[in-house]
């Protein structure tokens, strides 16, 4: 790991794996949170137009504000919808009053922890992610604050979302969840969407509003493999902590589509045509959507470990697989490849990356196509996810003759899961060789 990023990244090591108290515990120390309102200013990040006198576009705030769905989180849950979540989960309050649902769609701070400028209606907002202003508005703004290290700013309160592993691990607590901010099955069977995240794919969505100028041009190839990583990690902490809660098991953990898919003949199943190997029949397999692409990116960095976390998860697996699987041992097998993907997320998030590296991952993918659409529509839709970052990355750094071609190609995947009761693995494993066909007519690596 480059030293740059080590603090931040034993931060990062410590929030998920129990080595410090809550985030509210940590926060009485640097001071309470004052809400977006001290950001708005033209002179600071409310700006229309960026700016191109300071090292900031200091129009931030206007970008949240005006185009980011975060902005709008907590309004979300006055809708039909929520209020129908509500009735069905029969909560006791309504969901813009619910702790349940206020832990991922507001700043749900204890109110010791707001300042009198704070409105908790202001939704997934700037402190959400960079912490509790109160400590940080001040010095940020003065001349020495770039000098200062990651560590002192923490003290204050700021999060150094520049390192991808926090910024990650930040996006995690509500897109895979934490104890207290959690999606479980039966508020995706009220309605809630299931989970899904790929760093650079919804970080392009919300749309940025900052800048990685400091990293090479590859950035975003980084930001893809570090983001795989770290919620493969999170995900397999939640796996492990739901496995020995009370209301085990967890469904969510679970292939969604497996249960949930239009039925046809059993002539014409692809399911039952793929069959059951390593579970009992008709037990849905253990989601492993967040494995099935990052496989690669491991196995480009660290080898011998890469090869020990595809060992450990056949393990995992297996024991999902079973109509009675020991809960216990499904922790113990979820924490010990969880270790090693943060491992394996750590040396991502510090070596470098190149044409070479992004082109041999992209062709890999779609090389697995009939591995990867077997595991079922999520995984799925992480393989396109992944194949459509990527290849923004490649496209904004090489002169590529046939990028409308695969661009076509890679959004015909999008396609193939607009239903996902039904979606079809051999049908997208078809359009996968497609944008494979075309990859391996580009110059790079093999």
């Amino acid at each position: 790991m480059a030293d740059k990023g080590q603090v931040a990244w034993r931060w990062a090591a410590c929030a998920t794996l129990a080595c410090v108290t809550s985030a509210s515990a940590q926060n009485t120390v640097v001071g309470k949170y004052n809400g977006p309102g001290g950001c708005a200013s033209s002179s600071c990040h409310g700006s229309i137009q960026p700016k191109q006198i300071t090292h900031v576009a200091q129009n931030e705030y206007s970008i949240w504000a005006g185009q980011d769905k975060h902005a709008r989180a907590y309004q979300v849950l006055s809708n039909d919808v929520s209020v129908r979540m509500a009735r069905i989960l029969n909560l006791k309050s309504p969901p813009n009053q619910n702790q349940k649902c206020l832990a991922c769609h507001a700043l749900a701070v204890a109110p010791e922890m707001r300042a009198q400028s704070f409105d908790i209606s202001d939704g997934v907002s700037c402190e959400h992610c960079h912490g509790p202003a109160a400590g940080w508005l001040g010095p940020h703004t003065v001349k020495d604050w770039e000098t200062r290290t990651a560590e002192q700013k923490a003290q204050l309160g700021m999060r150094d979302l520049r390192d991808l592993a926090i910024r990650s691990h930040t996006c995690l607590h509500c897109h895979v969840g934490t104890e207290e901010q959690s999606v479980d099955h039966q508020m995706i069977a009220a309605g809630h969407p299931d989970l899904t995240f790929e760093l650079n794919l919804f970080s392009a969505v919300m749309p940025r509003h900052w800048k990685d100028s400091d990293e090479a041009s590859w950035f975003g190839t980084k930001e893809w493999a570090v983001g795989q990583g770290m919620q493969l990690r999170d995900s397999l902490q939640r796996l492990a902590r739901r496995a020995r809660s009370s209301t085990w098991p967890e469904y969510a953990e679970l292939d969604c589509f497996a249960c949930h898919h239009s039925l046809t003949a059993p002539k014409d199943s692809w399911r039952q045509e793929v069959g059951y190997a390593g579970r009992t029949p008709g037990v849905p397999a253990w989601n492993a959507s967040r494995f099935v692409v990052f496989r690669y990116a491991a196995a480009e960095t660290d080898a011998a470990t890469a090869d020990k976390l595809e060992s450990e998860l056949a393990t995992l697996s297996g024991l999902m697989g079973q109509l009675s699987g020991d809960r216990e041992q499904i922790a113990a097998s979820a924490e010990r490849a969880a270790e090693l993907a943060h491992s394996l997320a750590g040396a991502l998030n510090g070596r470098s990356y190149d044409q070479a590296f992004t082109l041999r991952v992209m062709r890999k993918i779609t090389g697995d196509a009939s591995a990867i659409s077997q595991h079922g529509q999520r995984a799925a839709g992480q393989a396109a996810m992944s194949l459509d970052s990527l290849f923004g990355v490649y496209k904004k750094n090489t002169k590529d003759p046939a990028e409308a071609e695969i661009r076509a190609a890679i959004n015909g995947l999008f396609q193939q899961l607009d239903d996902p009761s039904a979606y079809n693995a051999p049908r997208f494993a078809a359009q996968m060789q497609k944008v494979s066909a075309l990859l391996s007519e580009q110059k790079g690596s093999h």
